[in-house]
Order: structure tokens, then C-alpha cells, then sequence
């Protein structure tokens, strides 16, 4: 893979053009260069825990309302929707109003959205809360993980990369178990994630204008890193199919089977355990191992956990397991392919191509949720083993045309 570097970012900066990216203020109260990063990161970590709760307690209350796993699955793909719509234009923005203005509105419009599922009580307003909740999503996700990108130490990127995602794997886990393990009422659960992004929105708020400044602007649009990387956007609509596209479905089609709420949630949260496990590993593998085998490791490993899922009728227990590799190694897809891009682009290119994954995950995650609740109401489980394998080989077939020493 070609590096792509349109600001010069294999030149080691001088003094003055050192001062991108965090700002260092003199004094023993200046943050470190990744101080910021890491706050911004815990604020989003909270943000999806609260939606780890939020996306299962929903599909399962819809499912009991009585609407169809189709009709689910078109509702939970909503928020990844807006994603998929806007993420193209948010290096820009980005570029013009800075990371942290952008996180701010983010944050105010993702409470908005929480706010929204504890006053509404149906579908077409829960829906409307989601679209609101989708277009803050796409501004808080690509200015985070543009800016841990290009602040992290090349040579350690794939770690950082992994210790974050690790980060938001352990609350997309955790949120999906909360439900059984509290046991308050469903009006009680959607207060408490409002209240979770309420102190993300106190993070994003507290944190000082001139702690965070922009670098020059690169060359290198969402499109520009689409047609650069196609290989990889493929591979993170693959992750994006897997960790993100069947979690609500699964928790409705478990619930569909006789399970009570807590239980058909855990199985979202077998996605999440799975995503939380596997990111640090991945993360390391990406420092030490060449791209392609990892890639091709990890699409033979979801089409093995599709082939599985074909007995899911018969064997319940195979969601859980199933789920476990799709939120794992989906997962990790992410990772390695965001990690692949902080070290093909530099500057604010990085935004780029952080939003040219975002684009192909979230695509991958809109798609997921709407074609399986379909199949899953045509044909069940060997139908959604069948599309899921083609997804996995497509993953394969991208990983394929990674060069072997890249």
C-alpha cells in the first residue's frame, strides 16, 4: 500500500510548524500531546455504553410491540444510516470548525436523541430520536479517531489503536448485560444512558478551547481515500457488517424464541464481549505482522463463525458463540484497517481516511441490520448463514489484494 503523505509527514517538523494536533501550552498545567485524546476517548466511551443499552432495550420492546424482525432491523440500521449520509463531508467540517466544536454539537445532539427514546414510546418517535442520534454520531466518531490517528506514535500505532478500541469494546459489552443485571424497568434504563451521555456532553464542554488546535490542511477528501484504499474501505464494511449490523437483530430473534429480555440482550452482548477482547490482540498484530495474513486470518474466521450460525434453530446457544467471533474478529477488522490508515495518511489527510472507513463500516452496519432481519424472516438461521458467508468471502477476496509485504 502506497503511504500517502500530501503534508509532508515523513519530514521530521520544525519548531513552529511542530504545533499541530494538541496544543502544548507552557506550565505544569499543559496537557501531554495525547492528554485531550484520551478524555475525548473516555467521552466516547460513555457515549457507547449508552448506546449499548439503548440499540438491544429498543429492538426487544419493539419485537414485543409486536413489529417484525424486518421492521426491527430497518430501525436499528437508522442511526448507521446517517452515518454512511454525512461522514463524507465531515473531513471538512472537521476543517473548518476543529475537532472540538464539532464533538461539542455532537454531544448536544446525541443527548437530544436519548432524551428522545425516554419521552417517546413508539416506533416512528424512537425513529426520529435515531436519526438525531446518527447525525451526531458521524461528527463525534470521525474527529476522535482522526485525531487519535494522527497523535499517535507511528511505531506504536497499532497498540494505541488497540487500547482504544478496547476502550469502547468494553462498553459496547457491558451496555447490552446492563438491562438483566440491573433489572429496573425499560423507562428507568433509557434515563440512565441519557444520563451517561449527559457526562460525555460534560467532558466534551470542560475541556478548553486552546488545548486543542488543527494542522494544515491535506489534500486527501473521503473520496480521494476511497479511490486510494479500496481494499480496506471493503474490509471495514466487512467489520462493520459483523460487529455492528447484528446486534439488535440477533437480540430479536433470540427474544422471538421464548428468551426474557435480559437474555435475548446478552446476546448483543456476546457481539460486545467479542469486540472487546479481541482489540488489543489485533492491535498488535498490526505493529508486528504483515497486513495480509492478518487480514486473511480474520475473514477466514468469520466465514467459519457464518457456517456455524446455520444451526442456530436447532442450537440456540450457537448465537452466543457465533456472536463472540462476529463482534471479535468484526471488531478487529475496524482496528486494523484505521490502523493501516494512520500510517498511509498524514495531517488533517488523516481525517480523510479515518472518514473513508467510517464510511465503509457504517455502510456495512446500515446493510447489516435491514438484509439480516429479512433473511431471518424469509429463511432463519441457514438463510442468514448463507448471506452472512458471502459477506466473510467478500472480506477474504479484499484481503487478497492487499500486497504481501505491504
Amino acid at each position: 500500500m502506497t503511504a500517502i503523505r500530501p503534508d509532508n509527514g515523513a519530514r521530521r517538523p520544525s519548531a513552529a510548524t511542530a504545533r499541530v494536533g494538541i496544543a502544548h501550552e507552557p506550565g505544569p498545567a499543559a496537557p501531554s500531546r495525547m492528554a485531550v485524546v484520551w478524555r475525548l476517548a473516555m467521552a466516547t466511551s460513555l457515549m457507547v455504553l449508552a448506546y449499548g443499552m439503548t440499540a438491544p432495550l429498543l429492538a426487544v420492546l419493539l419485537q414485543r410491540a409486536g413489529h417484525s424482525t424486518a421492521v426491527i432491523g430497518a430501525f436499528a440500521m437508522l442511526p448507521l444510516l446517517m452515518v454512511a449520509l454525512l461522514i463524507p463531508a465531515m473531513p471538512r467540517l472537521l476543517a473548518h470548525w476543529g475537532v472540538l466544536r464539532v464533538y461539542r454539537w455532537g454531544s448536544a445532539l446525541q443527548l437530544l436523541a436519548a432524551l428522545g427514546y425516554v419521552a417517546g414510546s413508539g416506533l416512528w418517535t424512537w425513529a426520529a430520536a435515531s436519526v438525531a442520534g446518527g447525525i451526531a454520531v458521524a461528527g463525534l466518531w470521525n474527529g476522535t479517531e482522526a485525531l487519535l490517528a494522527r497523535e499517535a506514535p507511528p511505531e506504536q500505532r497499532g497498540r494505541v489503536m488497540g487500547l482504544y478500541q478496547t476502550g469502547m469494546g468494553a462498553a459496547f459489552a457491558l451496555g447490552p448485560f446492563v438491562p438483566g443485571l440491573v433489572g429496573a424497568p425499560p423507562q428507568a434504563l433509557l434515563l440512565g444512558a441519557a444520563a451517561l451521555v449527559a457526562a460525555c456532553c460534560l467532558i466534551a464542554f470542560t475541556i478548553p478551547d486552546h488545548h486543542v488546535q488543527e494542522p494544515p490542511p491535506g489534500q486527501a477528501g473521503t473520496w480521494h481515500a476511497l479511490r486510494a484504499v479500496p481494499a480496506l474501505a471493503a474490509l471495514a464494511f466487512v467489520g462493520g457488517t459483523f460487529e455492528a449490523g447484528l446486534s439488535s437483530v440477533s437480540a430479536a430473534y433470540a427474544a422471538s424464541g421464548g428468551l426474557g429480555l435480559g437474555a435475548a440482550a446478552s446476546v448483543a452482548g456476546a457481539i460486545g464481549v467479542g469486540s472487546f477482547l479481541c482489540q488489543y490482540p489485533a492491535g498488535l498484530a498490526a505493529d508486528r505482522f504483515a497486513p495480509r495474513a492478518v487480514f486473511v486470518t480474520a475473514s477466514l474466521l468469520l466465514l467459519g463463525a457464518s457456517l456455524l450460525v446455520a444451526l442456530a434453530d436447532r442450537l440456540p446457544w450457537v448465537l452466543w458463540a457465533a456472536g463472540a467471533v462476529w463482534g471479535g474478529v468484526g471488531g478487529a477488522l475496524y482496528t486494523l484497517t484505521m490502523v493501516q490508515v494512520a500510517h498511509a495518511f498524514s495531517g488533517r489527510a488523516v481525517a480523510g481516511g479515518a472518514a473513508a472507513m467510517i464510511t465503509g463500516y457504517t455502510l456495512g452496519g446500515t446493510v447489516g441490520p435491514l438484509a439480516s432481519g429479512a433473511i431471518l424472516a424469509a429463511g432463519g438461521a441457514p438463510a442468514l448463514s448463507v448471506l452472512l458467508c458471502a459477506a466473510a468471502t467478500l472480506g477474504l477476496l479484499a484481503a487478497r489484494r492487499m500486497r504481501p509485504g505491504a
